[in-house]
């Protein structure tokens, strides 16, 4: 039988494991592209929020543009160009046959877990 102490141990690291924020590590944020380049934008999560994993274009004077949902979901419209892939918990995004309209600030964005982390 297990020692109440034991039990309240386990309740607190239980506890304790689920308020904890996902961190997400993204390198590198923003890029410049020359044409026909491939480009890989790699984040790493602190926790696994597999599958929910977003990745999103921001440019200047413009809202987030979404590009990949589910880790490696192409949204609607957007070119086969841009993939995504997962393995454990790092996460990328892949740009191939890169043009200068390309360039810009790339982010991840976790939605396993509240709150939504970058």
């Amino acid at each position: 039988m297990l020692s109440p102490s034991y039990l309240l141990a386990v309740i607190f690291i239980s506890i304790q494991g689920s308020c904890g924020q996902i961190v997400m590590t993204q390198t590198p944020d923003s890029i410049s592209v020359s044409p026909g380049q491939t480009i890989t934008i790699t984040c790493t999560s602190s926790a696994d929020p597999s599958p929910w994993l977003a990745w999103y274009e921001q440019n200047t004077q413009q809202p987030p543009k979404l590009l990949i949902y589910h880790g490696s979901t192409r949204q609607s419209g957007i070119p086969d160009r841009f993939s995504g892939s997962s393995s454990g918990n790092e996460y990328k995004l892949i740009i191939t046959r890169g043009t200068e309209d390309d360039e810009g600030r790339y982010y991840c964005q976790q939605y396993n877990e509240s709150p939504l982390t970058q």
